[in-house]
């Protein structure tokens, strides 16, 4: 249920310098290596909470979209860690028509993106179930898939990138959105009550639906989750835009992985910001007309993680970039 309230502007187009944050660190862990191997080596660090039935929230897309997670290192993962051995991907349908809109149509974008390999559960094929929202301003509970309760753990693996409207999709907007239902749950994020205009809810507000979205999510499995961000191919574009996409102009980056949600998308947005001026300005643009980083201090606000880290950089030794010095060193992990 929805409470529609207007929010006053709290700084999403703006970028919080390192020096600004406060409070504690989590640990996140990086390498360069955009492969099968580099995503089983960050996987490895982060996989105490994944037990029993596995269900892993990743992008899907749309047919023939050119940016996604490749799926062939989605396969090698899941033969290579006994716990994913039998884990299923899950997904739920779009709230805009368009080849993922019904289970069938969804079905059959799968095929065409080769999610073959393993079971691929439509959460909302069968209904929706109602999960509470701790500390939620503008929703009590957010409406996602039934079937998201079956499940013991959940991995949230993420293809880093830019959104038309949320700025950024990272692990918040990847369960926010692609865990809420397609009818229900989404409709709570993107519209206001008693509008025509399904996508009526403004830049500030909608970012924090998102989050509140996402908060339901990871207060229901608790410890038993784990996040990965992969940093390539990273248009201004969200995958949902599949083949009109627009053209790729930011450098691949490497992979990200930790046990805090919002330490992990937060270290990819300082890594975008340390690039060159060249190399980040049209996703920089993305993020900052759009209040993405109302994301991250939303998250914050609702405890949800830390916004300061400790790199573990997996490619020379782990060593250890310490906070204070975690935005300046972030630099060369561009190269």
């Amino acid at each position: 249920m929805t409470n529609d309230k207007k929010t006053p502007g709290t700084g999403g187009e703006r970028y919080v310098p390192y020096s600004e944050r406060t409070g504690g660190e989590s640990i996140v862990y990086f390498t360069r290596d955009l492969s099968a191997e580099g995503l089983r080596k960050v996987y490895e660090k982060v996989n105490a909470p994944i037990t029993g039935k596995v269900a892993v929230k990743l992008h899907t897309g749309e047919p023939k979209g050119p940016n996604i997670i490749p799926h062939d290192w989605v396969e090698s993962l899941f033969k290579a860690e006994p716990e994913l051995n039998n884990a299923v991907i899950v997904e739920t349908n779009t709230y805009y028509a368009g080849a993922r809109f019904t289970t069938e149509q969804h079905r059959e974008t799968l095929k065409v993106n080769g999610w073959t390999f393993c079971p691929v559960d439509i959460m909302d094929e069968d209904g929706t179930e109602l999960l509470p929202i701790k500390g939620g301003k503008w929703m009590q509970e957010m409406s996602v898939g039934s079937h998201m309760t079956s499940y013991d753990s959940l991995l949230v693996l993420t293809h880093f990138k830019g959104h038309a409207m949320g700025g950024f999709g990272g692990s918040n907007k990847n369960i926010g959105i692609g865990c809420a239902d397609g009818r229900i749950g989404k409709m709570w994020i993107h519209t206001m009550s008693g509008s025509d205009n399904m996508w009526s809810v403004d830049q500030e507000e909608l970012m924090e639906r998102i989050t509140e979205s996402t908060k339901a999510t990871i207060d229901y499995f608790d410890k038993r989750i784990s996040y990965i961000n992969v940093m390539r191919n990273m248009s201004v574009s969200c995958d949902c835009e599949g083949v009109a996409a627009q053209p790729v102009v930011t450098p691949n980056v490497g992979i990200l992985a930790s046990l805090d949600i919002l330490a992990l998308d937060q270290a990819c947005i300082d890594l975008v910001y340390a690039m060159k001026e060249e190399e980040h300005h049209d996703l920089v643009e993305r993020i900052e007309t759009r209040h993405g980083h109302r994301q991250l201090s939303c998250m914050k606000e609702m405890g949800m993680g830390n916004d300061r880290y400790i790199l573990i950089d997996l490619d020379n030794d782990e060593v250890r970039i310490e906070p204070a010095a975690a935005v300046e060193n972030l630099k060369p992990f561009t190269l």
